[in-house]
């Protein structure tokens, strides 16, 4: 490893990555070197005196929480309103129209958006689902969004953004959806209380017991499992199969396949899948 300001050795980087491994699913290249140490220098040298021994013993043993403090550093959060918009229009002219005749009895709709990071992917699928259902206020919907990282759940349950994320977002939308701020707020927009009513925010760990016991009519898990190995995706493959309703779609990333991976879905194109009968 090359000389830095703080000692920080391969046997740093190894329990680093060990540990994220183990407890996110997370596999750390090895050319991450520079991106882990870059990412927890400035933490180590605040709170550790420099040592990243000592902040090695400390998320190990989770003394003041540095386990979380640890994961929130190292996962990336990339994401935008409307991401890869083929798939919400996909939501809009297909999804929802079958889920309004296949739900109609109970009028209900589950969906989860898993590594929903600072929040712009739900709201962009509760943006759909008022634009696709004119009643939706009469339907039981809900959108479950979940991210290993606790510091951008509070984001997106917050709900404020700089006005720059909203820039390739047609401007109707944006006066529908949004408030804009004013005075000390200006160049900031945040989330209008009628879309926030479809999202309920909560820190969850993929690889952990998961507390929802209903089944789900879309999941969303895009760009997220590209950091899990083979073994990995096909144990939460499975799981959100099993936790798919009957015809449920998957939406996954757009450098993502289940090639090899699951045969428990139907591949519609374009990282779109929907789950076969059992």
């Amino acid at each position: 490893m090359k000389e830095r300001e703080l000692n920080f050795t391969d046997k740093h980087f190894q329990r680093i990555r060990a540990f994220i491994t183990k407890q996110t699913g997370i596999v750390i290249n090895e050319s991450k070197v520079d991106m882990v140490y870059g990412r927890l220098s400035r933490h180590v040298r605040q709170k550790h005196g420099g040592s990243f021994d000592a902040f090695c013993d400390a998320f190990e043993s989770n003394t003041d929480n540095h386990q979380e403090i640890l994961i929130n550093a190292i996962t990336t959060n990339l994401t935008a309103f409307f991401r890869e918009k083929h798939h919400f229009s996909y939501l809009q002219q297909q999804v929802f129209p079958y889920l309004l005749k296949a739900n109609k009895v109970n009028q209900k709709i589950r969906i989860w958006s898993a590594g929903c990071s600072t929040g712009e992917e739900p709201y962009s699928i509760a943006m759909t689902i008022m634009q696709a259902i004119p009643d939706w206020r009469n339907w039981d919907i809900r959108i479950l969004a979940t991210d290993l990282d606790s510091n951008v759940v509070e984001t997106g349950r917050a709900g404020v953004y700089s006005q720059e994320r909203l820039s390739g977002v047609d401007e109707s939308m944006v006066r529908r959806f949004f408030f804009k701020g004013k005075g000390e707020q200006a160049g900031l927009v945040s989330v209008r209380p009628e879309l926030k009513e479809l999202v309920t925010f909560k820190r969850l760990n993929l690889l952990h017991e998961w507390p929802m016991r209903g089944s789900f009519d879309v999941i969303f898990c895009r760009n997220v499992v590209i950091y899990f190995d083979k073994e990995t995706q096909r144990k939460l493959f499975q799981r959100y199969a099993d936790i798919l309703a009957p015809q449920g779609h998957l939406f996954i990333g757009h450098s993502e396949s289940l090639h090899n991976i699951s045969d428990a879905f139907d591949n519609l194109g374009q990282t779109i899948y929907r789950k076969l009968p059992i």
